[in-house]
């Protein structure tokens, strides 16, 4: 059946679906961002050459372990590497050489080609939080996150016009049997959005299901031919790689899906205290997860992540938005630039408990340091709190209103006839004002960015409307986006083989919450 409905669809999207499409509400969505700014480099040559050294020398004698994974110690023997037990020595150039494969930009196809997105160069791709249990909102509070929580992040994504990407696990579903909750899940981010999105990485055999189901939505050939889903694979760092996220790597890797290569580093625990020495250490986790997806499939799209917090050293827990952060993440993007590969790294990151001033302190950081910073692909980039273990509503919609900000620095300053609006100058001069002239008629509807969300009314009027702060604006617009939010066409057909492959997967096995 599912063959059947992606033959009747094709690529284009059956009349049904173009028939609602002519009805149905327009939801704007920006396109990915293209900065014309410069990146920001924190490192010379000096240094630079000094950590690619060392990162060699990292693979050649430390090594790094490939954990009950035969299959991938085999490969890594073949290509040239000396492997003794599960440790994987490579030998200096080898693990840089096999890189060299691997594509500098990435197309990331969506259901609704108007949302496609291209990561690497200078682009931006925004995407939002990911893996929370958790989820807060003003009126339930803290609480466990519930599949009804997910479709809710889903929609609110779908109706956010300054994000690209629908994510992955918007939040953990701990509803759902944990075997059976990724199918539900990227059901929902293919019917409840037509933005691009990202596969499970929980189990290989889930990652072969992503492929699955993206085969009945976009077509098999599509599919094998075309990138259709970013996926993160995470480094068990320091310089181990399991069997289960290297098993997700090997599916998305043989099927042409993208896979975000990204140590897991909470600085002075998984990585040394001091910046370049978790550079080097980054680089060299990099180094061999890229390589590895090239011995798998040479020319696979892989991104080159980076994921690095600091640490308090008197309680031990994780911080963000530090400055030692952003030193780590210049530095990273220009180790990815000089190996032409696209970067991702973190976006809205704190570890504040509510959407309060800590929090939209560390967020602007870490937003701010992911744009000058050179990242193609902004994971967590609205919604985080509490260290990644929340998913907040009223923080999804304050950070996506605020990716606005980014969009508007990263074109740059236009220096055109009308942006040097000399005709305005000679119009009004001396002691007048610009409010009434041709000019400003002419381009105030954009000349300056405009917030959908924050309050800059008169205090009389604020006070009138309920002298509501942040949080509870934000709250009110998580009403009116999903207020208004109508479900993107689709192939009836094509929903039907998904939803029909989904209830036969789930029927196949019992639950396991475990």
């Amino acid at each position: 059946m599912a063959e059947a409905a992606t033959r009747r669809r094709g690529r284009s999207g059956g009349g049904a679906a173009r028939r609602a499409e002519r009805t149905g509400l327009k939801i704007e969505t920006a396109k990915f961002i293209e900065r014309n700014i410069p990146v920001f480099e924190v490192l010379n040559d000096e240094a630079l050459e000094i950590i690619e050294a060392n990162a060699d020398t990292v693979l050649e004698e430390v090594g790094v372990n490939f954990v009950n994974n035969p299959a991938a110690l085999e490969r890594w023997r073949k290509a040239g590497a000396d492997v003794e037990g599960e440790r994987v020595r490579i030998p200096r150039g080898l693990a840089r050489q096999l890189c060299k494969t691997a594509p500098s930009r990435i197309t990331q196809h969506a259901r609704n080609p108007e949302r496609n997105v291209e990561i690497g160069g200078n682009t931006l791709v925004c995407a939002p939080v990911y893996g929370p249990p958790f989820v807060r909102d003003t009126a339930g509070g803290r609480r466990y996150a519930t599949m009804a929580d997910f479709e809710t992040f889903v929609k609110l994504g779908y109706m956010s016009k300054w994000l690209h990407h629908s994510g992955g696990t918007v939040c953990e579903p701990t509803d759902v049997a944990v075997n059976k909750r990724h199918l539900d899940m990227l059901l929902a981010h293919m019917t409840l959005s037509d933005k691009p999105f990202m596969g499970s990485v929980t189990e290989p055999s889930r990652a072969q299901d992503s492929v699955d189901m993206c085969e009945i939505l976009f077509g098999k050939d599509f599919v094998q031919n075309n990138t259709v889903m970013t996926s993160l694979i995470n480094i068990n760092s320091p310089l181990t790689f399991d069997d289960v996220m290297m098993g997700a790597l090997e599916v998305y890797a043989a099927n042409n899906q993208a896979c975000i290569v990204s140590p897991f580093i909470v600085g002075g625990a998984m990585a040394p205290v001091s910046v370049a020495g978790t550079l080097t250490q980054v680089l060299a986790e990099v180094l061999a997860g890229i390589a590895y997806s090239q011995l798998v499939r040479p020319g696979a799209p892989v991104i080159f992540g980076a994921f690095v917090t600091s640490i308090d050293m008197n309680s031990g827990a994780p911080t963000f938005g530090t400055p030692e952060a952003s030193h780590i993440l210049y530095g990273a993007g220009q180790l990815a630039r000089r190996m032409g590969l696209p970067f991702r790294s973190g976006g809205g990151l704190c570890g504040s408990k509510l959407p309060d001033a800590q929090a939209a302190y560390e967020t602007a950081h870490t937003h701010n340091a992911a744009l000058l910073g050179g990242v193609n692909f902004m994971l967590h980039s609205c919604g985080w709190l509490e260290g990644g273990l929340v998913s907040s509503f009223e923080k999804f919609v304050m950070d996506a209103d605020q990716l606005g900000v980014l969009h508007h620095l990263a074109r740059g300053i236009a220096v055109d006839e009308n942006a040097q609006a000399m005709d305005a100058i000679r119009e009004v001069g001396p002691g007048g004002h610009y409010l009434g002239c041709a000019h400003t008629q002419a381009n105030f509807k954009g000349a300056f960015w405009r917030t959908e969300m924050l309050d800059y009314k008169p205090f009389e009027t604020w006070a009138d409307e309920g002298a509501r702060d942040t949080q509870a604006l934000a709250g009110a617009r998580v009403e009116r986006l999903l207020a208004g939010y109508q479900k993107p066409a689709m192939d009836p057909a094509v929903e039907e083989a998904l939803r029909a492959y989904v209830a036969e997967k789930k029927a196949s096995m019992p639950d396991a919450f475990v």
